[in-house]
């Protein structure tokens, strides 16, 4: 995995002609972009070498200032209209929309055989990542999921330390973050608003269950909500975990087991830790891979440190969050998108880097350089969906432990089949509507609403494959 990577065979499209989908480095990409008044703004802005010719949010108060900014561009609120209308033209698509409506925007974009940038993380489901990878292998498309971290050189170093025995073997991995930095732990609002003329609710809702508009759910906040969000694990794993998944090829877990704050309905909790145990792998040429625990942290919640490590004079614990690997030699501190990575024996091993294929680590110009490659040529981008599919799968798998936490069991997870293999056929599960609690002359009373008691393998289910809403459909799942 670390040795030389061999520059790309690119076949000018003077060559080929552009009816076989082959550009030249120096050919200009039509993109479309979808979810643009958030991160896809910065999205767009590190796609500006090529030609931005559509734009869609289904808010267009929150987009204007990327209206504004790509004036030539044309502008939906509804990404089916803008494909109608522009996906012939089109040679890749960036979403950037709330977690639930990334599969759907990305599968029917590479079902007609367009390339694709997806914001982490890649799906909100376990079966939409699965699916995007098979898609992706099937079309030959360019993918690249938004976790910018792969593509930096702090990732690089990190791996090459792990691939080179640096610090010995890891059987045990922590990681913690400081988000959620938006409301999460509520109950639904209530109250009725009315829709803004500025937004396509329905829209926005796309294939979830429809419920009515409120200013909780969008913009930003939505990342809080389950319907619509996966919380801290979904937004931020996909960053901190990548070196650890890449670097243990850690695959499939075989256990979870997830706890929180209080469960609730609707929204993701405040805080909560998640733990994967993996089975051994095969060894690599410099690195043994013994079975792994990985732990994580969020909501403020940290992996309590041992006595012994003490780190070197200038280094700290990165307050945003990091990926603390234990190994046999050594103790490797990892920031939240790779960077900085460091020994706590205070080493800099000297270890060649990975060859970096497009220069100032830019992410959103791997994907484009891959799209203008040749499939049979092609080098894949540092988190291609062939990698990153897998690795979303193990995050928001995690989510779905959190969400069956009652159970109060380690939760067997098989993982070719998508689907948990030990939770009794007679166990029910529920979650907290509303929480009343309330002090009346010093005495607590808790009166919490919780829903219907369901069946918990079919619960766990739908977590894992989603009900889409009448009208919106995924492509089938390639053999």
């Amino acid at each position: 995995m670390a040795g030389m990577i061999i520059a790309p065979s690119i076949v000018p499209s003077s060559v080929l002609g552009k009816t076989y989908g082959h550009k030249s480095p120096s050919d200009k990409m039509n993109i479309l972009g979808v979810g643009i008044g958030g991160r896809g703004a910065a999205d767009l802005s590190a796609m500006e070498t090529e030609n931005i010719i559509g734009l869609c949010d289904v808010d267009w108060k929150y987009a204007k200032h990327i209206f504004d900014k790509y004036p030539k561009a044309k502008r939906f609120n509804d990404y089916r209209k803008m494909y109608d209308e522009m996906l012939k033209s089109a040679d890749g698509v960036m979403v950037a929309t709330a977690d639930h409506t990334h599969a759907i925007i990305a599968a029917d974009a590479m079902t007609a055989g367009k390339n694709v940038y997806v914001e982490k993380p890649m799906t909100l489901y376990v079966y939409e990542s699965r699916l995007l990878a098979k898609l992706a292998k099937k079309y030959k498309v360019a993918t690249q999921m938004g976790n910018q971290g792969a593509s930096g050189t702090g990732t690089r170093q990190a791996l090459n330390w792990l691939w080179n025995g640096e610090i010995g073997e890891v059987t045990k991995v922590e990681a913690y973050t400081n988000r959620p930095i938006w409301p999460q732990g509520m109950a639904a609002p209530k109250e009725k608003v009315a829709v803004p003329s500025t937004l396509n609710w329905d829209a926005f809702i796309g294939p979830a269950k429809f419920r009515d508009y409120n200013p909780a759910y969008t913009p930003w906040n939505f990342r809080g909500w389950w319907d619509f969000g996966s919380g801290a694990l979904g937004d931020m794993a996909n960053h901190i975990l990548q070196v650890a998944f890449k670097g243990l090829n850690l695959g499939y877990p075989t256990q979870v087991l997830g706890s929180s704050t209080m469960l609730m309905s609707d929204a993701c909790p405040t805080a909560q830790k998640v733990t994967y145990r993996f089975a051994a792998r095969p060894n690599m040429p410099k690195l043994a891979l013994p079975a792994c625990e990985l732990t994580w942290y969020d909501g403020g919640l940290k992996p309590d440190i041992p006595v012994n490590l003490h780190l070197p004079e200038g280094q700290h614990l990165p307050e945003d969050g990091a990926c603390i690997f234990y190994g046999t030699k050594d103790t490797m501190i990892v920031g939240s998108w790779g960077q900085n990575p460091f020994l706590v024996s205070g080493r800099k091993p000297h270890v060649p880097e990975l060859c970096r294929i497009v220069k100032n680590d830019n992410h959103q110009q791997d994907w484009i350089r891959a799209c203008k490659e040749s499939p049979e040529n092609r080098i894949e981008t540092a988190s291609c969906f062939a990698e990153a599919g897998p690795l979303n799968e193990m995050v928001v798998m995690g989510v779905v432990a959190t969400r069956l936490q009652d159970l109060g069991q380690w939760l067997d997870w098989d993982g070719e089949n998508m689907k948990f293999t030990n939770i009794p056929a007679s166990a029910k599960i529920r979650s907290v509507v509303e929480d009343k609690f309330k002090i009346t002359d010093g005495n607590p009373t808790f009166d919490r609403v919780y829903s219907d008691p369901v069946d918990a393998n079919e619960y766990a289910a739908k977590l894992i494959k989603p009900v889409y809403r009448q009208g919106w459909k995924l492509p089938d799942m390639p053999a």
